[in-house]
C-alpha cells in the first residue's frame, strides 16, 4: 500500500512579529493551506480540535466543511477529534453529514486532547478520560453500523430504537484513527476494533511513540485483523525547509522559540536530534522521513505540521512547494521502491 502523505494543523494564533495573525485571519489561512496542499500534491488535510486559546478551530466540521466545497481530491480529516468531551451521537451525526457533502473525501481521528480544563467546560472529569474514550467510541461505532441502537453506558442518557442521521454515505461509515501521545489504552482500542492507531510523532523521542506502535502492531494480529506488519499505521511529523540547511535553521530558530510543545525538549538542535522535527535542505528532509521506516515499519499515513509557532502564512504556502515539487515525489518514490522489496 502506497504510503499518503498529508498536512495537519492545530491552529494555533501565535503573535508574529509583523502582521500579527487574528482568529479570522488564521482561520482563513487555514483554508488557503489546504487548497495549496492540494495543489502541490499532498492527499490529506487534518485540523485539530481546541476549546482554549490560543487555538482557534473549535468545530472541525465546520471548517472541513468548508475547504470540502473549495477543493476535489483531498481526503479531509482531523487531528484531532475529542471523542471525550463531545457527544458521540452528535459526532456521528455530523460526520456522516461532512462525510456525504465531501463526496466521501474524508476520516477521522479520535483522541482525548491534551487540555486537562476542557474537560470541566464540557461536564466532564479529566479522571475518567480514558473510560469516556473507550465508552463513547463503542457507542459511535455501532451508532454508524446499527439502524436501531439500545444503549445504556455510564456517562449518558440511554437510548431506545435511536437512529442517528445521516447515516454513513453508501452505509461505509468513514474510517477511524486512534491519536495517543501516551496512552497503551488508546492503542489497545484501536486494534481490537481494527482501525488506524496514529502516532503523534513530535515533541517526545521517536523511540517513546515506537512503542506505542509496536504494541499496537501486536494488539492487531492478537484480535485476528491480520499480521501485526499490515496493521494501519499513520505518524505525524515537522518540517521546514530552504534550498540551503544553515539558511532554514537561522530563518525557524525564532518560530521555533514560540512551539511551546517543545520546551522539554531543549534547543532547536535538540529537538531535531530527538524528535521527527527537520529543518534544512529538501535532502535533509528526505533523509530525516526515510528513516521513520526503522521506527515504524512500513506505515499508511504521514502528516506534516508546516505551519505553527507563528510563521507568516506567506512562508508556509511557500513551505508547501518547495516540499510538493522537491521532498514528496522522492519519498513516494523510495517509499513504493521499499514496499515492492517487501512483497
Amino acid at each position: 500500500m502506497s504510503v499518503e502523505f498529508g498536512i495537519f494543523s492545530v491552529g494555533d494564533v501565535t503573535p508574529a512579529r509583523s502582521n500579527p495573525a487574528t482568529e479570522h485571519s488564521r482561520l482563513m489561512d487555514i483554508v488557503a493551506i489546504a487548497g495549496k496542499a492540494e495543489e502541490v500534491g499532498f492527499e490529506v488535510f487534518a485540523i485539530g480540535e481546541h476549546h482554549n486559546p490560543p487555538f482557534v478551530p473549535s468545530s472541525p466540521t465546520t471548517i472541513l466543511g468548508y475547504i470540502a466545497g473549495q477543493t476535489s481530491t483531498l481526503k479531509l480529516s482531523t487531528s484531532t477529534t475529542l471523542i471525550t468531551t463531545n457527544d458521540p451521537v452528535k459526532i456521528a451525526e455530523d460526520y456522516a453529514m461532512l462525510q456525504h457533502l465531501s463526496g466521501g473525501r474524508l476520516d477521522l481521528m479520535l483522541g482525548r486532547g491534551n487540555t486537562a480544563e476542557v474537560y470541566p467546560w464540557f461536564g466532564k472529569d479529566l479522571r475518567d478520560g480514558i473510560a469516556l474514550a473507550i465508552e463513547n467510541y463503542a457507542l459511535l461505532h455501532r451508532l454508524w453500523r446499527e439502524e436501531a441502537v439500545d444503549w445504556e453506558g455510564r456517562f449518558r442518557t440511554p437510548l431506545r430504537g435511536f437512529t442517528s442521521t445521516p447515516r454513513p454515505l453508501d452505509d461505509s461509515p468513514p474510517f477511524v484513527w486512534h491519536g495517543s501521545i501516551r496512552s497503551p489504552e488508546i492503542a489497545e482500542q484501536a486494534a481490537f476494533y481494527g482501525d488506524g492507531f496514529f502516532a503523534n510523532n513530535l515533541f517526545m523521542h521517536m523511540s517513546h511513540f515506537e512503542r506505542l506502535v509496536n504494541f499496537y502492531r501486536e494488539r492487531f494480529e492478537h484480535y485476528g485483523h491480520g499480521p501485526a506488519d499490515t496493521a494501519i499505521v499513520g505518524a505525524g511529523g515537522q518540517a521546514f525547509v530552504r534550498a540551503r540547511s544553515q539558511d532554514a535553521i537561522a530563518e525557524y530558530r525564532p518560530h521555533y522559540a514560540n512551539m511551546g510543545i517543545y520546551e522539554n525538549i531543549g534547543s532547536l538542535e535538540q529537538a531535531m536530534d530527538a524528535t521527527a522535527l527537520a529543518v534544512g535542505s529538501p535532502q535533509q528532509i528526505i533523509d530525516k522521513y526515510l528513516t521513520m521506516r526503522e521506527y515504524y515499519g512500513s506505515y499508511q499515513r504521514q502528516l506534516f505540521l508546516v505551519d505553527g509557532g507563528g510563521i507568516p502564512i506567506e512562508i508556509v504556502l511557500e513551505q508547501l512547494e518547495l516540499l510538493g515539487s522537491e521532498v514528496l515525489p522522492v519519498l513516494r518514490r523510495e517509499w513504493d521502491s521499499a514496499n515492492k522489496v517487501r512483497r
